[in-house]
């Protein structure tokens, strides 16, 4: 089992460095910074981290193919391998039409989106002249002027079809859910992909991008991770509810708590099976106890994304000690 951890840039970026070195002083092999227009750009934090570690190997958590011309990416985490000595990952997914509605960006046909992307990034890092016609995405014969190295291509993904073409042409797979029955879901479209494109399914890195929280007292863990978890409720399709015996209504009820800012209301709303089905949260041993269930499962990363616990330094030490060993 990897174990990765994830930094959102709203925090100063030497804050994040300092919060990296650590995660890799605890065992940690992957950091995931994640790219939004309102935080502290993805590439400029990823450079310092490059700069303030050694080991750890460094990823965009994920960015998208919309706010960015693939050959832009291309540079910008060839750019990154460089300057680390070959730790760069390039995670990419179709993003959140709400953040590019907001943007004034139209999203559109988001699986051929994902698939020409891969594609076309995968060969501006070949070297090669890059000519490509495809429903999304054109390039008429751009290249990139210096070698950017061989750079994993890890496709966020959750929906049927976007898992599929996860094991269809990526390198790894970030997911973000936390509990084995979506896993068991997970993995079935993700080798039925592989074996559609005749690679075999160990290939491809099957993450859980999950919220997770972690202390020695267990109702701080919970208390923690209960906003990440309101907005995993608000955002889940009802198929997911149901999958996990939520009853559809409460998506409505979390939702209007969001939509009104009240965030003490949302803690009542709350109920442990949505923080059991959305998230990793406990003492060490409870979170321990959940990894280990979902590498049954065929879960070969377990990301720790936020909110990690009630403090971060702590909650790292925790996890470095007692679940990566």
């Amino acid at each position: 089992m990897l174990y990765g951890i994830e930094f959102v840039p709203s925090d100063p970026v030497l804050k994040i460095a300092h919060y990296t070195k650590l995660a890799e002083e605890n065992g940690f092999d992957n950091v995931w910074i994640t790219d939004h227009y309102n935080n502290r750009d993805v590439y400029t934090t990823l450079a310092v981290l490059a700069l303030n570690t050694n080991r750890i190997k460094l990823g965009t958590g994920v960015t998208n193919p919309y706010t960015r011309n693939n050959a832009i990416t291309a540079s910008s985490i060839g750019a990154i391998n460089e300057l680390s000595g070959g730790r760069a990952i390039l995670g990419i997914g179709p993003g959140d039409k709400a953040t590019f509605d907001a943007m004034g960006i139209e999203w559109t046909k988001p699986l051929k989106m994902a698939r020409e992307s891969i594609e076309t990034i995968q060969a501006f890092f070949s070297g090669k002249k890059v000519s490509y016609a495809g429903d999304c995405v054109s390039i008429n014969g751009a290249k990139l002027a210096f070698k950017t190295g061989k750079v994993p291509i890890y496709l966020g993904a959750q929906g049927p079809k976007m898992l599929e073409l996860a094991g269809e042409v990526a390198d790894g797979v970030l997911i973000n859910a936390s509990h084995p029955k979506d896993f068991e879901f997970a993995v079935k479209q993700i080798k039925a992909g592989a074996t559609k494109a005749g690679r075999d399914p160990k290939e491809v890195d099957v993450c859980a991008y999950a919220c997770f929280s972690v202390d020695k007292k267990a109702e701080k863990a919970v208390n923690e991770a209960k906003i990440v978890v309101a907005f995993i409720v608000a955002g889940s399709p009802d198929s997911v509810l149901e999958r996990h015996g939520i009853p559809t209504e409460a998506k409505g009820d979390i939702g209007a708590a969001i939509a009104k800012g009240d965030f003490g209301g949302l803690m009542g709303l709350v109920t442990s099976d949505m923080t059991d089905s959305f998230s990793i949260c406990g003492t060490p041993e409870d979170c321990a106890d959940k990894v280990e269930g979902l590498k049954k499962i065929g879960v070969t990363q377990v990301v720790a994304g936020s909110p990690i616990g009630p403090n971060k330094e702590t909650s790292i030490k925790l996890i470095g000690k007692n679940i990566i060993g």
